[in-house]
């Protein structure tokens, strides 16, 4: 089963949509306005993917 939720973008506060994917235990976080993506491993915690525009790497 896949949920869907709109939270806030962590990157610019506008609207995101949050996907949960319970099949292969996949979080994706994005953002439209901002084009930030964040893909998580529901299970560990682990990020998969990521890219924050704006947002400098520490």
């Amino acid at each position: 089963m896949n949920k869907k939720q709109i939270v806030r973008c962590p990157n610019c506060g506008n609207h995101a949509t949050r996907h949960h994917f319970t099949n292969n235990q996949i979080i994706e976080t994005s953002c439209p306005a901002c084009d930030y993506l964040m893909v998580n491993c529901s299970r560990t915690g682990n990020v998969l993917e990521s890219y924050a525009p704006g947002i400098p790497s520490s």
